[in-house]
């Protein structure tokens, strides 16, 4: 069966999508309704009415993320609109429990104005202990997330940015560690000026890369200081003093690419002009900006990574969301902060050089999964990951006194993984 038939029976096998609602405490006697319902259920409504934390205590709260979108730029399908976005949306939903043991539910919104998704979600907050904003089109999705940050005191947290950077910049920093490069010293070009393009130029500075040794190039070619079409205050940020004014320009003695734009943006015998060992991200979905054999043929020198699952080095952000949020929320965290992301990078990083558990190996049985050339990053599957992130995620939120909890950061990593290798054996969190 071809695989848009296969997906569509997926979605529409009884029930209908991929995402259903739980009962989580009895509710069979009448006692039990009464506990549930009324009247019971006074005195949690007047304990949150007296401190509203305790909804966090008496609710589902602390464990409920929102995953908002108006479907104006959904994977690599354009601006769709928001019920066609539904599908994915359900679907990240599903990745939220099944690898974190997260409950999320989808929300599509018929807004068109930034205003009207901000104002949402504002009023979704006493529901919610984190919002996930995902396929908004920039530059829209910047002021939608940076003003929600100033107004909610939940983590809100735009995935096709920091969740891309986070894994873009884990893989680099190991890239780099195999061609014995410093990312204080190379040269990155940057195809694309979208959300996630912007957000991992933002995350390479902070690991160390020098502002200046980057050029981020959109449709209008190279950015570059005087250049005014097609320009917006979160493009001008990366306008250099240049002489390029074409990605192949850009490219030259470069130490890596970082495609974040369309497929086929960008000809393979670009790549001739980079840098010895040059370092290759093609990460449009669903197809690289320079297809992956192509970039093997121009460059065999080269370390390559793209967005599919069919080639090494996929750079997929379920490495990410999960345990960053499992992490956020299990310390209450009132932002997703700088720190927080980058101790996700490094704990990413850190988990591909350890030896990989023999129930990973034999869900890849033709790949080494050792750290290389081919193995930059861990796999999606890899049980260690939503723990490290996690762990990692709520160290940097205590230290950076954003956690509004205070947790035992020497248990909670044994605590985290009894919890999902419970879930795990309910059958509701993946291997």
């Amino acid at each position: 069966m071809p695989l848009i038939a296969k997906a569509l029976a997926y979605h529409e096998a009884t029930p209908a999508g991929k995402l259903a609602i739980a009962i989580t405490k009895p509710c069979e006697t009448q006692e039990d309704l009464s506990l549930a319902y009324s009247p019971g259920v006074a005195a949690p409504c007047l304990a949150i009415r007296d401190d509203p934390a305790a909804a966090f205590r008496y609710t589902g709260r602390s464990n409920l993320v929102a995953v908002v979108t108006n479907g104006t730029a959904v994977l690599g399908l354009g601006n769709i609109g928001p019920a066609a976005a539904k599908p994915v949306m359900e679907g990240k939903a599903l990745l939220f429990k099944r690898f974190a043991d997260i409950d999320a539910f989808d929300i599509e919104l018929a807004a068109v104005h930034t205003q009207d998704v901000i104002a949402v979600c504002a009023m979704l907050e006493p529901t919610f202990g984190g919002i996930n904003l995902e396929d908004i089109k920039a530059p829209e999705c910047f002021e939608i997330e940076r003003t929600l940050r100033e107004l909610l005191k939940i983590p809100v947290f735009h995935d096709d940015q920091h969740g891309t950077a986070v894994i873009v910049g884990a893989a680099l920093l190991n890239a780099l560690e195999v061609v014995q490069k410093d990312i204080r010293a190379i040269r990155v070009v940057v195809n694309g000026a979208g959300a996630s393009a912007i957000a991992c130029a933002e995350h390479l500075i902070r690991l160390g890369l020098a502002p200046t040794h980057l050029l981020m190039c959109d449709s209008h070619g190279v950015i570059y200081a005087e250049r005014e079409a097609g320009m917006n205050p979160y493009k001008r940020k990366f306008a250099r003093l240049s002489s390029a004014r074409t990605a192949a320009d850009a490219l030259v003695d470069a130490d890596v690419f970082l495609g974040l734009s369309v497929a086929n943006s960008v000809p393979a015998g670009a790549l001739q002009v980079m840098a010895r060992h040059p370092i290759v991200f093609g990460l449009a979905n669903p197809d690289p900006d320079i297809p992956y054999d192509d970039v093997r043929r121009a460059r065999p020198d080269a370390l390559v990574a793209t967005g599919r699952s069919d080639h090494p080095n996929q750079v997929n952000n379920l490495l990410g969301f999960p345990g960053i949020f499992r992490g956020a929320l299990d310390t209450r965290a009132s932002v997703i902060n700088d720190a927080m992301l980058l101790a996700a990078t490094r704990a990413i990083s850190a988990l591909a050089h350890d030896t990989t558990p023999a129930e990973l190996r034999a869900l890849y049985p033709s790949e080494s999964l050792q750290f290389g050339a081919h193995y930059l990053i861990p796999k999606p599957f890899d049980p260690r990951v939503v723990v490290q992130v996690a762990t990692a995620v709520a160290t940097a939120a205590t230290e950076s006194n954003v956690a509004g909890l205070t947790v035992d950061l020497d248990e909670y990593p044994r605590e985290l993984k009894r919890r999902l290798r419970h879930e795990r054996a309910q059958g509701t969190v993946s291997p």
